[in-house]
């Protein structure tokens, strides 16, 4: 999602119903765009904290596994090179492929929590780090990428997209 220029527009439009949407689940663009600038000033990366959960000031994420460093580093080289190839596992014969699929294995069961703090601000919203396509082909949810990893600009550009006649 981090290369949305180089998207189709209906690939753009699917990405902006789903930011938009988890955006007003937490009291809307703002509260949203807090959350992800609290994400990017947090040294070490907040998916590494021990207790997993992030807290910012308009609300939390909890998340039920705790995650490893090298798991995130790991995550953070991979998803590089699947906006190339469509897909976060390499091919099978690739040197990596087995610890991009351990990676796969042991982030895909865990559900991420994105609550806000007031209550009347929305019911919060829930997401995974991957979306599997089939056997062979997984991708990174694009909330998940767009809340932990792509740029604040290109959320933006996201949350701000509307479509061309």
């Amino acid at each position: 999602m981090c290369d949305f220029n180089n998207l189709d527009d209906a690939a753009k439009q699917a990405y902006h119903k789903q930011l938009t949407a988890a955006a007003n689940a937490l009291g809307g663009q703002n509260y949203f765009l807090q959350l992800l600038e609290a994400i990017r000033k947090t040294k070490p990366h907040p998916l590494v904290a021990k207790n997993s959960e992030f807290k910012f000031s308009r609300g939390a994420v909890y998340w039920d596994k705790v995650i490893f460093h090298d798991k995130i580093t790991l995550l953070l080289k991979v998803r590089i090179k699947e906006s190339e190839r469509g897909n976060l596992l390499p091919e099978k014969n690739d040197s990596s492929y087995k610890k991009v699929l351990n990676l796969v294995r042991t982030l895909k069961p865990i559900t991420f929590d994105v609550k806000p703090k007031n209550l009347k601000d929305g019911d919060g919203f829930t997401m995974q780090a991957f979306d599997i396509i089939d056997e062979n082909t997984t991708r990174l949810n694009p909330l998940f990428d767009g809340i932990f990893f792509c740029s604040i600009d290109t959320v933006k550009k996201v949350l701000n997209y509307e479509v061309k006649n």
